[in-house]
């Protein structure tokens, strides 16, 4: 078995826990609107979800909301990013470019450099492009001083909507985190249509800023609620249309089982969970005083890449965990999986199937022509491997 999400390496966790106090030394907060952070987190985090109509397009413009964001949406999404992305296999050589699309404070450049120490000596190009100036000028900042100003990453920061004035195809990494359920509004209340819609256009504007030499990737990671788990199989299905093949988390390139099936049973959607005990304490503690408490993370995410570089041949037994255990009948537990056969139900005793993590890479022994009678999964038990 293969863990997505393993454990933080100690190095990673050391320079994730001294996050909060670079940038309080980076952005230095006076004293008398430190009182009002937790409050200025709150109210952040309110216009970020049920108060989307109201936050406007510039919102990192407001000095109270850019320091709440740099303060503890900037950590947590670099935290969630860091357990990410050492799981995937992300292929970059000397020179090779990178696009980070809504990039905001360089989130992502820090993330890699943070969690991924093999790259730290490979000269890369990033291109970072948000249409906010305020939230670049902090991002210079902020990799200056978490990687020095003279390392071998070279960090361009492009103010412009995405998709206009871009820059030219080339980019061996194409990534957007946390971008599409922005762009798009509130992407909850869009129409299945409309999703859809998105979905293609996402894919068209993705491949826009590819390599043509057939071996890009593209990296999505979204918040891990419904509707952005149902958007992110929608983009698979685009860029597979588009010839792109899924290199995490799906073990297999054919339709996605938990598009559609709403209709059966309890919703279900992409998504991935992990406890959060190795989150910098600091950050852990202002959650809580803002009443934003963050026991778990979650996010929904597709790492694409080209037909020839992607697995796009899997074993009929893989398959990758996608729900926390929970009790079946004669003393037995399940975790719903997918695989390349469909939606399954992996059943067995407690301790085996509880202490599979969350996005773990499992072989199953499926039980021939049998389904559960409630979401209609395949029914599957723990195999070797």
């Amino acid at each position: 078995m293969v863990n997505l999400f393993g454990p933080l390496p100690r190095e990673t966790r050391q320079l994730l826990d001294g996050v909060p106090a670079l940038i309080d030394k980076t952005f230095p907060l006076p004293g008398r609107f430190r009182s009002k952070l937790p409050s200025d987190i709150a109210e952040l985090s309110r216009l970020l979800t049920s108060g989307r109509g109201e936050r406007g397009l510039s919102y990192l413009g407001r000095p109270n909301l850019l320091s709440a964001y740099l303060r503890f949406f900037l950590p947590w999404n670099l935290y969630r990013l860091c357990r990410l992305l050492p799981g995937l296999d992300i292929q970059l050589r000397a020179n090779d470019a990178v696009t980070d699309l809504g990039c905001g404070p360089f989130t992502f450049a820090a993330a890699l450099w943070i969690c991924r120490p093999d790259f730290r000596g490979i000269p890369l190009g990033f291109s970072c492009i948000d249409r906010s100036g305020p939230a670049l000028e902090a991002g210079k900042k902020l990799f200056a001083a978490l990687a020095g100003e003279n390392g071998p990453w070279k960090i361009r920061a492009l103010k412009a909507e995405i998709g206009a004035g871009k820059t030219a195809p080339g980019a061996a990494l194409v990534c957007a985190s946390n971008v599409f359920n922005e762009m798009y509004g509130d992407i909850s209340r869009c129409g299945a249509e409309t999703l859809k819609h998105n979905a293609e256009k996402s894919a068209r504007l993705l491949e826009g800023y590819a390599s043509g030499t057939g071996e890009s990737a593209l990296l999505v990671v979204e918040p891990g609620f419904p509707r952005c788990g149902e958007f992110i199989g929608l983009l698979r299905n685009a860029l597979i249309e588009r010839g792109r093949r899924p290199l995490s988390p799906c073990p297999h390139d054919g339709a996605c089982p938990l598009l559609g099936c709403a209709g059966r049973g309890k919703k279900r959607w992409c998504h991935f969970a992990f406890e959060t005990e190795d989150a910098p304490r600091d950050l852990r503690r202002l959650a809580l005083s803002a009443g934003i408490p963050k026991e778990r993370a979650v996010l929904s995410f597709a790492h694409m890449g080209r037909r020839e570089s992607a697995q796009a041949k899997s074993a009929d037994s893989e398959l990758r965990i996608i729900s926390d255990a929970f009790p079946l009948p004669r003393r037995h537990f399940g975790r719903y999986a997918c695989s390349k056969r469909g939606l399954v139900l992996l059943a067995g005793e407690e301790g085996a199937i509880g202490n599979i993590g969350f996005g773990t890479l499992a072989n199953a022994v499926f039980k021939k022509g049998e389904r559960d009678a409630k979401s209609g999964a395949l029914l599957a038990e723990l195999g070797q491997g």
